[in-house]
């Protein structure tokens, strides 16, 4: 009988066990919210439920989920934060800040539902706010075939909830925003932008080019966007026609900041600059700063940085820019891949393996015509068994089955150097056969590749500070040229490659704009506010 009165009681107990649901337990990372003596009220699980996020029930467990925005000081601030979030590029209504007015002007009548609605929503769109701070809105991945990045991961709620123990919420936006220069000096365009006033002038056409003196009815429009713009000064009630020496000057600061030829003579591409409207330059500084928002928020100690539509590669050591050069580029239907990678060997006197797109697009049409094509550049053709196929005997109704190979030398197509590192779509930085390029203004111009302008300067600079126990020196390159031998040289010293795309920034107080040469920046920011 006693085992059996045991036994009831156990059913009775187990029978009267809370049937809520369970808690879902902390990351034992993640501190406990303090809270203080304001007005608490008990959230209802099925409500932060309804928003689909681990992050939000995560963070409301860590306050035994309890409203935690009881402080007007908080509240206040956050509710800030949100309204004026265009002053970062962002979108204030994206996080329901007109809702979130309301329901804080009515704070003192919210009824215990209508707060825990008001808490929830707070820290779901503050923490939205945050993640498009640190990684961006959108998902370049889901927006680019060619872009690798790696994602970037955050504990947003260990740093929220640190940072609201501490009283330290006005902290915690600097610490999730990049603290890259170019993503500095793009939200000082921003700011920069924001300074002019909306502008009504007609768009400029002319069908010739404009030089010095020449007088054309263009040039009236043109002068009030040089004025508008501030780069050049003076009234906009007695302009004339006529290309005055005033106004060359102006044309070339202009020239300047848009990356074009500072050569005076206005053409398609500055009259293209000209343009723009303050609107469309706003909103190719918000796409840029979104993509900045995708890029590492951490640099390497020593990094090669390119900027595609810039046509420029810098190589930063120890926060200090050692070499700066010009490059050509992938064109639109070509394009250079956005990439992060570590630069691994640098290869001299390499041969070049004919790419598929390049056989198909430009080989096979070639030879189809003249048969001596590839014997002329110096490409050898191989079958799969590794054997010479002369041109006469070549199959042209199955080309792909051969191996296309051009020889070393200085008209190699990848020159006399290329350097190499890991990436998903076979490309490297090399030397070119095509010299003069980099002569031109838009050097949009590559197969995908990055061209490199004085190469062997920059491998020996690399290699000398990869290896202290070899001198790399210009005569010890020249006889490794000499021999047309492929050598491969392993770059001992760690370099991070960045290699980025972006059209804005600023520089000494002056907005500074590039070409959007894969046409990138209005369907971004169409996106960012669809």
């Amino acid at each position: 009988m006693k085992k059996l009165s045991l036994l009831l009681v156990l059913c009775i107990l187990i029978g009267c066990k809370d049937d809520k649901p369970k808690a879902i337990p902390v990351k034992k990372s993640q501190p406990a919210i303090i809270l203080t003596d304001e007005r608490t009220v008990q959230i209802d699980t099925a409500k932060i439920n309804a928003f689909k996020s681990e992050t939000l029930k995560q963070f409301y467990n860590s306050s035994d989920n309890k409203t935690v925005w009881g402080n007007l000081k908080k509240r206040t601030y956050i509710l800030s934060l949100l309204k004026k979030s265009d002053e970062l590029g962002l979108n204030p209504s994206d996080y329901k800040i007109e809702k979130l007015e309301k329901l804080e002007k009515r704070i003192g009548l919210l009824s215990d539902s209508d707060l825990v609605t008001y808490d929830i929503l707070l820290t779901y769109n503050f923490e939205l706010y945050l993640t498009h701070l640190y990684k961006g809105k959108l998902d370049p991945k889901k927006l680019y075939g060619n872009w690798d990045l790696a994602e970037k991961t955050f504990d947003i709620n260990n740093a929220l909830i640190k940072a609201f123990n501490k009283n330290k919420l006005d902290s915690i936006v600097d610490n999730f925003q990049s603290k890259a220069d170019t993503y500095k000096q793009l939200l000082k365009a921003l700011e920069i932008i924001n300074t002019f006033p909306e502008d009504k002038i007609g768009t400029i056409e002319s069908a010739e080019k404009i030089t010095l003196h020449d007088t054309n009815p263009a040039v009236v429009n043109i002068k009030k966007r040089l004025l508008f713009w501030k780069d050049m000064s003076g009234r906009s009630d007695s302009l004339t026609k006529i290309y005055d020496q005033k106004t060359f000057e102006a044309i070339k600061k202009f020239q300047e900041r848009h990356g074009l030829a500072a050569d005076g003579v206005i053409g398609a591409g500055t009259i293209s600059a000209l343009n723009f409207s303050k609107a469309k330059r706003k909103e190719q500084i918000i796409a840029n700063l979104e993509r900045w928002r995708w890029y590492n928020n951490e640099f390497a100690k020593n990094y090669f940085i390119i900027n595609i539509p810039d046509y420029s590669l810098n190589v930063v050591e120890s926060k200090d820019t050692t070499l700066v050069r010009n490059v050509v580029v992938g064109t639109s239907k070509r394009r250079t891949p956005v990439i992060t990678s570590k630069l691994k060997t640098v290869v001299f006197n390499p041969t070049w393996t004919v790419p598929p797109t390049i056989l198909k697009e430009d080989v096979v049409p070639a030879m189809k015509r003249n048969r001596n094509y590839l014997a002329k550049k110096n490409i050898t053709i191989y079958d799969s068994s590794g054997n010479v196929v002369e041109p006469s005997a070549w199959n042209e109704k199955n080309p792909g089955k051969y191996r296309y190979v051009q020889s070393p030398g200085y008209n190699n197509s990848l020159g006399l150097m290329k350097i190499l590192f890991p990436n998903h779509h076979s490309v490297y930085l090399h030397d070119t056969n095509h010299r003069n390029y980099f002569e031109r203004s838009n050097r949009s111009l590559s197969s995908g590749c990055v061209r490199i302008e004085n190469p062997l300067e920059l491998a020996q600079h690399i290699l000398d500070s990869s290896d202290q126990s070899v001198s790399w020196s210009k005569e010890k390159i020249d006889s490794i040229i000499e021999t047309k031998k492929t050598v491969n040289i392993k770059i001992r010293k760690k370099y991070a490659l960045y290699q980025w795309y972006w059209t804005a920034w600023s520089k000494k107080n002056q907005l500074i704009f590039r070409a959007d040469i894969y046409n990138l920046d209005s369907d971004l920011y169409a996106k960012l506010r669809n």
